[in-house]
């Protein structure tokens, strides 16, 4: 019989500093773990304030590198230069500061930005090209996903109401009526985010402390798009916050002066991909 979804792993941090800080453990011991089952570390994230927070894995001798590939959880579909492209700001936070080879991080295709179709095709073979053949699934498993949430309650470019929420076969889906500009995107699927290994919500400040509640102590009366991300067993998803977002959430969580990465991990249940 198939277990149902673990539930979510929430943890509230004093600050911001602090939460980075644990993110970068975090996302360390789950390369550690990754790379010593088969030799690399798939990961996906998105946009927004999320790639600030992972200033903690500048300059950490740690982190491999070379063992990383990276895709985009979405992308707006303009150039890789252009103001709004997540690929420019993760590069600008992150990438641009650490010596990850740069055919490691995967971008969507330039010359198919007049074709959402094509382009969304294109983005999904190259998931394709690195998962199919090595892990045989259905859909990819990622070993790390890390996301944001939009005070709607989105996340990727999945929002509240729009018929991608429906899709269930694609691992690529895109989208030309974002009710967030730019309007034309690409996004991964609730079933690529809900294969995942570990899916990680990053949320912080006080623009976040009402909409919160909404996904984590009432997911089935909202139905929000982030509360609908939920990954089969044995994957697991947490909710790295600050506790300003997370003034108002009645749901139970780790709360303390100094959480550490120890006291995260033992509320995590084991997984065995």
């Amino acid at each position: 019989m198939r277990q149902p979804p673990n539930a979510p792993i929430l943890v509230s941090f004093p600050s911001s500093e602090q939460l980075s800080a644990t993110l970068a453990s975090f996302v360390i011991k789950a390369q550690k773990d990754s790379i010593e089952k088969k030799g690399r570390f798939t990961v996906a994230l998105s946009g927004g304030s999320l790639p600030k927070q992972l200033k903690g894995l500048i300059n950490q001798p740690a982190v491999k590198w070379e063992k990383w590939q990276v895709f985009y959880a979405d992308e707006r579909v303009v150039p890789l230069d252009h103001p709004d492209s997540n690929h420019k700001l993760c590069m600008a936070e992150l990438f641009q500061h650490v010596p990850i080879p740069p055919e490691n991080v995967h971008t969507i295709d330039e010359s198919l930005l007049d074709d959402l179709e094509e382009l969304a095709d294109s983005y999904e073979q190259k998931l394709i090209q690195e998962f199919a053949q090595k892990d045989a699934a259905r859909f990819p498993v990622f070993d790390l996903i890390l996301l944001g949430v939009g005070p709607d309650g989105h996340t990727c470019s999945l929002f509240p109401g729009h018929p991608l929420l429906q899709e269930s076969d694609r691992w690529i889906a895109y989208l030309e009526d974002s009710p967030k500009p730019p309007p034309e995107r690409i996004t991964l699927t609730f079933p690529v985010l809900n294969h995942a290994s570990r899916v990680v919500f990053v949320a912080t400040g006080e623009g976040k402390v009402d909409m919160l509640p909404l996904i984590l102590d009432a997911p089935e009366e909202y139905k929000l798009p982030a509360s609908q991300v939920r990954p089969v067993h044995p994957g697991q998803v947490y909710w790295f916050v600050d506790d300003a977002a997370s003034a108002k959430v009645e749901f139970s969580q780790i709360r303390s002066n100094r959480p550490t990465l120890e006291r995260v991990n033992d509320q995590q249940h084991e997984i065995r991909r």
